[in-house]
């Protein structure tokens, strides 16, 4: 059992077994290799493996099972329709897709679609992402997923063409690792804030070849936004995936929506939970508590220091790199620094709560006249609840 500077090895009970050790055992039906329950699929990674099928003479085995969106290559002028959109490129990406999904039976929101947005966005939103899946996507931000107890990470292109072909993924058995908080959040200091503090501790290739699993009061006390916030920066910390048990928080999030199953699976769900005694191969303890709003300097998550604090001096080639890349000096102190744009949007925070906290901020005030901002909602249906709610 490995354990790095600051982290502690855990005990294990032969009988006990993590949140991960559950979803996996479920899903492994031959040394590995795992079942998929859900794939999701968007324009930039899926034309070679719809073209690998289409040569194979081969069809997609649960189209049921995959759903795809236009996510990376949509404009923000108005465009409806894929024809509309400027770029060749991306123009031809979507309507690549839209020919795909059409030929192969998958079910597609594109471009004008009042269920289209960010794949890691809508798939929360519609309900498909559930408590005790298996979720991939050939995007390394689908470890957002997790957030709901289930084990989502990225996939290449010849893994989706093989996941479209069998619904099952060779995969070895990545290590596992639980980030154990204490304490509460303090004022103002978002999900956003907690990661990113997490990411400074651990470093941008802690957690590489790990699952994830986030635990503690300051954990079970997020919404579920900013529960998947967490989980989709876990790729920014290097692991394979993320993860929390899934809760009430949970629960009522998921229920009633287009896709949830009714009535919910609560015993089997409320069985989602890392077993006393299960075993980890490092753990991680954070005091919640002793961490402030954060703002990265650099041209990494864990360049990151607390929003009171000044750029700090180089520790190594490497920041004095990034230093000069950002145009910064040390010592500068971060709030005095001159902002250019802002931009509110991404996989990573661009839900309705998160328009609902920018909006507080600023209300009854105007964008300086030097500076651009940019909001871009992350769904159709976040878009339209937004400009409801003003």
């Amino acid at each position: 059992m490995s354990t790095q500077s600051g982290e502690r090895a855990v005990p294990a009970s032969p009988s006990s077994q993590s949140l991960f050790d559950k979803i996996w055992r479920a899903h492994e039906v031959a040394d590995s290799l795992i079942y998929i329950d859900l794939h999701l699929v968007h324009e930039v990674t899926s034309p070679q493996a719809f073209e690998a099928l289409r040569l194979a003479g081969r069809t997609v085995r649960r189209p049921d099972r995959t759903l795809a969106t236009a996510d990376h290559n949509v404009p923000t002028d108005g465009s409806r329709v894929a024809a509309q959109i400027a770029d060749h490129l991306s123009r031809v990406q979507v309507e690549t897709l839209e020919r795909n999904c059409e030929e192969f039976g998958v079910p597609v929101h594109s471009i004008g679609a009042a269920r289209q947005g960010i794949v890691h966005v809508i798939g929360p939103e519609m309900g498909v992402t559930q408590p005790g899946m298996t979720i991939v996507c050939g995007d390394s931000h689908t470890s957002t997923h997790g957030a709901f107890g289930a084990l989502a990470f990225g996939i290449g292109t010849s893994e989706v063409e093989h996941v479209l072909a069998t619904q099952t993924l060779q995969q070895r058995k990545p290590r596992s690792m639980r980030i154990l908080y204490s304490g509460e959040l303090g004022y103002g200091v978002s999900a956003k804030d907690l990661i990113l503090g997490t990411i400074g501790r651990i470093g941008v290739e802690g957690g590489v070849g790990h699952v994830i699993e986030y635990a503690g009061p300051p954990i079970e006390a997020l919404s579920m936004e900013g529960r998947m916030t967490v989980c989709n920066m876990t790729i920014e910390g290097g692991g394979r995936a993320g993860m929390i048990a899934p809760d009430e928080t949970t629960f009522e999030w998921v229920e009633g929506r287009e896709a949830a199953p009714d009535p919910l699976p609560l015993d089997e769900w409320r069985g989602l939970r890392t077993d006393e005694g299960a075993h980890f191969d490092t753990e991680v303890v954070i005091d919640a508590s002793a961490i402030s709003p954060q703002v990265t300097w650099g041209t990494t998550p864990s360049m990151v220091c607390d929003v009171t604090a000044a750029v700090p001096e180089p520790a190594s080639e490497g920041d004095e790199r990034a230093l000069d890349y950002m145009a910064l000096e040390a010592g500068t102190p971060i709030q005095d620094i001159h902002l250019d744009r802002i931009f509110i949007g991404s996989c990573t925070n661009s839900r309705i709560g998160d328009l609902r906290e920018a909006a507080e901020l600023v209300r009854g005030r105007k964008v300086a006249s030097t500076l651009s901002a940019m909001v871009v909602p992350g769904s159709q249906q976040v878009a339209a609840q937004a400009e409801k709610e003003g």
